[in-house]
């Protein structure tokens, strides 16, 4: 009788446990309000909502298509777990600031370039101090346990707050991003956005390049440069077409010194929409 009353009293335990799990389980992945705010879409809005009440109240000086009423046009636009991402800090203490950089264009219309993370379907949604910095740059080695990011740079108009977007490219990445800028491409006068991201992985940094071949409001087209201890990419103008191109070079290491072996030039094919080299046919680059 003691035997079996031990054995009821273990199943019994084994059944509230597995209930108790079966309810966290479910309390945990609730989309109607429940769980944690990295899994719950209507909590994670709700505290983003809160924290940019706050920004309000602290804000100095409001302007119409401020960083503050884009951050709201996110909220309400965007699935959960999507968010404008900040700068990576110079300093500790630095305030943090938003990457995005506004532009007047012609007829002085009012563009803003933007860089949004979006989180993965069906993971947890990403934090921005997880994907922001040198740190963040390992998490491509693995990236589920604190959710995938994926980042876009996006343009839009503004016109007394009314935002639209024009585009939006992805930036082949997850994590480690640094700063943005927009630069010029001498060689064919062309206007450029540069994402910086800091890559732990390589030693170095990457740069995803959006020329804005045909104008700003026209998709632009991607090209990657960085620089490691044995990585680099450099920006070239090989066959004189309107479209960036690059060298990558080799390198031979041993345990004394470093060499740069060889540098390989890619263009651009509009035919096969791909960088390809002379040196090898059956070498190809997506960017």
């Amino acid at each position: 009788m003691r035997i079996m009353g031990t054995i009821l009293a273990i199943a019994l335990l084994v059944i509230v446990a597995l209930f108790a799990f079966g309810v966290f389980s479910y309390s945990c992945n609730d989309e109607t309000g429940g769980g944690q705010p990295e899994t719950s879409s209507s909590k994670e809005k709700n505290i983003r909502a809160y924290n940019i009440e706050q920004e309000k109240d602290l804000a100095k000086k409001r302007t119409p298509c401020d960083t503050i009423a884009l951050q709201e046009y996110i909220i309400d636009s965007y699935p959960a777990g999507t968010y404008l991402v900040e700068f990576d800090r110079t300093y500790t203490y630095n305030i943090p600031k938003s990457a995005v950089i506004y532009y007047r264009g012609a007829q002085n219309k009012n563009y803003i370039f933007a860089v949004i993370a979006k989180s993965k379907e069906g993971e947890r949604y990403v934090e921005k101090k997880n994907v922001i910095g040198f740190e963040s740059s390992f998490i491509n080695l693995d990236s589920t346990k604190l959710g995938t990011a994926f980042f876009y740079l996006t343009l839009f108009t503004c016109d007394n707050n009314n935002f639209e977007k024009l585009w939006e490219s992805e930036a082949p990445i997850h994590g480690g991003f640094n700063s943005m800028k927009i630069k010029k491409w001498k060689k064919q006068n062309i206007m450029y956005v540069e994402l910086n991201y800091e890559d732990g992985i390589i030693s170095g940094h990457r740069n995803y390049n959006f020329f804005l071949i045909d104008g700003i409001e026209k998709e632009p087209h991607l090209m990657e440069t960085y620089l490691g201890i044995v990585h680099k990419r450099t920006l070239a103008d090989v066959n004189k077409d309107k479209f960036p191109d690059y060298y990558e070079y080799r390198f031979l290491e041993d345990s004394l010194r470093i060499t740069e072996l060889d540098s390989i030039p890619f263009y651009w094919s509009e035919k096969k929409q791909l960088y390809i080299t002379d040196r090898n046919s059956r070498w190809f680059r997506k960017y």
